[in-house]
């Protein structure tokens, strides 16, 4: 068991939140009891996520997607309503970091994505230098985009869409997970044979054409499963706290 309040200090001190500029508040979401003994972790903050960890007797949720963004309504109704509701009758402590939890070198959602992948960051690239450079762990290239594509299908268990016209080997490997589309150009400019991604856009795909650089999307939820159970299991360990996954699934 821990106090709140140094859940939350263990979290900003891992995840370093004040380090971004971000599209919501990262940290502490909704406050609930003040002592925690169990943390469920998840991709987004859902009602069926706060359905399950009610269900499994949980003092605190750590999301990647949390339930404030920048410029959205402010009124409390609806699926809002909703949602808070749950926290606040059953004294749920919501804890959310968005780019923070992408960034972390090791525990991130794209050191994570990459270490599922068999890719080895060499460099960052990007705005906040987000987006992770390098190559498969091996040194060894793709034979081509669809080996690739192959690869990721198999570890996410997934489809994946692949643009790609230049059908050729696959060396640099570009990758930065989530909603990351306008990303593309900053992984053409550092050099990729190929960007990886959790969603494409309609620009992309002529980008991809023209640049001759392969682009793979493989899902948003699909891509950002991985940091926040990290992130949390890592806490939990450090503070002895009890530590659940729960993957609430969504197909895009």
């Amino acid at each position: 068991m821990c106090e709140r309040a140094e859940l939350l200090n263990a979290f900003d001190a891992l995840l370093q939140p004040e380090r971004f500029r971000d599209y919501g508040p990262n940290g502490l979401q909704v406050e609930g009891r003040a002592q925690v003994k169990k943390i469920v972790s998840g991709v987004t903050a859902n009602r069926a996520l706060i359905d399950a960890a009610i269900a499994a007797r949980a003092d605190a949720i750590f999301v990647h997607h949390g339930l404030f963004w920048r410029g959205q309504d402010g009124r409390v109704t609806g699926w809002m309503k909703q949602r808070l509701a749950l926290l606040l009758a059953h004294d749920i402590n919501l804890f959310a970091y968005h780019l923070p939890l992408d960034a972390h070198p090791d525990l991130g959602n794209n050191a994570q994505l990459g270490l599922r992948l068999g890719l080895l960051a060499q460099a960052r690239f990007g705005e906040q230098e987000l987006g992770c450079l390098g190559q498969r762990a091996d040194g060894a290239p793709f034979a081509s985009s669809q080996d690739l594509a192959q690869q990721i299908q198999m570890a996410l268990n997934r489809p994946v869409v692949l643009v790609d016209d230049a059908h050729k080997a696959i060396k640099n490997i570009a990758w930065c997970t989530g909603g990351a589309q306008s990303y593309f150009e900053a992984a053409i400019a550092a050099g990729a044979d190929a960007f990886i991604t959790g969603e494409i856009s309609e620009p992309q795909a002529h980008y991809a054409r023209e640049c001759g650089v392969a682009y793979l999307a493989c899902g948003h939820h699909a891509s950002e499963r991985y940091g926040a159970p990290a992130v949390a299991a890592h806490v939990a360990a450090q503070l002895g706290l009890v530590h659940e996954f729960i993957d609430i699934d969504n197909p895009a």
